[in-house]
């Protein structure tokens, strides 16, 4: 039996005591144990990486959002995206296996290796204009959003000129702590947006994954508005931040950063490890038990919401020595970052091209890189549902 003797009694807890480490209460948890969510429903929290991968890959356990509960305290509604069709991180086979198949082809190694050489092109776009303004310089704003947000849109087949709209909504959707209101206006916002790019597609297919979407005939047009909108946020806020929060951490590690500047053949093990040790997605995934599911030695009965916390499972010490250093060398893809099982991040692979050549363009471009001020006043996103953060002004 693993089940905690210390259980959560108000949720997750956002805040961390080190900017770069899970929050220290949960590693006073078992791998396995009782949470309270905010609304007081009583579910289960994992926190260990083997239980945690275990459950991702059981097909006993839905992905639906029928089951699940908001896990940290907020006004946000927890029922925000539940009359929106097409958001197949929510879905279970057969649906979930219908637009994993019509998008994969997008997505492939291959097309991702294509897509290599215009990647380089936009990151050295943005790099050399962050070096034209001359320093400081914010590297939120003057690097990691615009790079992400170009390159998804050219992947997608969204014109360039709508990215402010949707990188605006897209940060308030976000937020622990919005508004009920304006989270409901972001979202008809970003709504209507899909829907016209959608209705552009439709009218004048192209070569992207817009006009895949809506030229398919067993995904409705409501259905491709919410796969789009998952694959526009989803796309653009992870890359954004971990472009961002994954320079802080080597700024904040020189030793790692002085590695990875004499050998650039590391970068690979670099963005793996950096993946693992920030894990961005700091509130976690959610599942239900379909049935009575023993999972080392605890039974999650069917219907319990379970969340699998991925920071904590990513610095599990069963699975990772030293779990909370950061080595550059380490490498690896056993990480959970990207999730396991059906619902393995269908973006992966461009994250991965777009943090090498991001971060080694950095390298390059740039090698007196350092924070313009006291590192410990970086704004953390402790606040918003992917961390990083808000700021990062940089000097060289």
């Amino acid at each position: 039996m693993t089940e905690t003797t210390c259980p959560l009694t108000n949720g997750l807890p956002t805040l961390r005591e080190r900017p770069l480490d899970p929050p220290g209460l949960l590693r006073e948890q078992g791998p396995i144990g009782r949470m309270t969510f905010p609304d007081g429903y009583e579910g289960w929290l994992v926190t260990g990486y083997h239980q945690g991968r275990q459950i991702l890959a059981d097909k006993r356990f839905s992905s639906a959002p029928s089951h699940k509960h908001l896990a940290f305290p907020s006004d946000r509604p927890s029922d925000l995206e539940a009359d929106i069709p097409g958001l197949f991180e929510h879905m279970d086979p057969p649906d979930h296996t219908r637009f994993r198949r019509r998008l994969a082809g997008q997505f492939t190694v291959r097309r991702m290796r294509q897509l290599g050489a215009r990647i380089e092109e936009i990151t050295a776009q943005h790099a050399d204009a962050m070096l034209r303004k001359g320093p400081p310089a914010d590297l939120v704003a003057d690097y990691a959003v615009p790079v992400s947000s170009q390159v998804i849109c050219e992947l997608l087949g969204v014109p360039v000129a709508d990215r402010e709209r949707f990188v605006d909504d897209s940060e308030n959707l976000l937020r622990l702590d919005i508004d009920p209101g304006q989270a409901q206006a972001s979202l008809k916002d970003l709504v209507g947006l899909t829907g016209e790019l959608l209705a552009r597609k439709k009218a004048e297919p192209a070569d992207d994954v817009l006009s895949v979407l809506v030229t398919g005939s067993d995904i409705s047009v409501q259905e491709s508005i919410g796969a789009t909108l998952l694959l526009l946020v989803a796309g653009h806020e992870t890359t954004a931040n971990m472009l961002s929060l994954g320079t802080y951490a080597l700024l904040s590690n020189p030793d790692q950063l002085a590695l990875l500047r004499a050998d650039e053949s590391l970068i690979d093990s670099a963005v793996e490890e950096l993946l693992r040790y920030l894990t961005i997605v700091h509130v976690g995934v959610q599942r239900t038990p379909t049935e009575d599911v023993e999972i080392d030695g605890v039974t999650l009965r069917e219907g319990e919401a379970v969340l699998i916390h991925l920071p904590s499972a990513n610095r599990d010490a069963e699975q990772f020595p030293d779990p909370d250093r950061l080595d550059v060398t380490r490498g690896g893809h056993s990480h959970l970052t990207f999730s396991h099982g059906i619902h393995q991040c269908l973006g992966q692979q461009l994250a991965r091209l777009e943090l090498r050549i991001g971060y080694t363009a950095l390298l390059r471009r740039f090698p007196g890189l350092r924070i313009d001020g006291d590192p410990r006043q970086i704004p953390m996103r402790s606040d918003m549902t992917v961390y990083g953060v808000h700021r990062l002004p940089v000097t060289w």
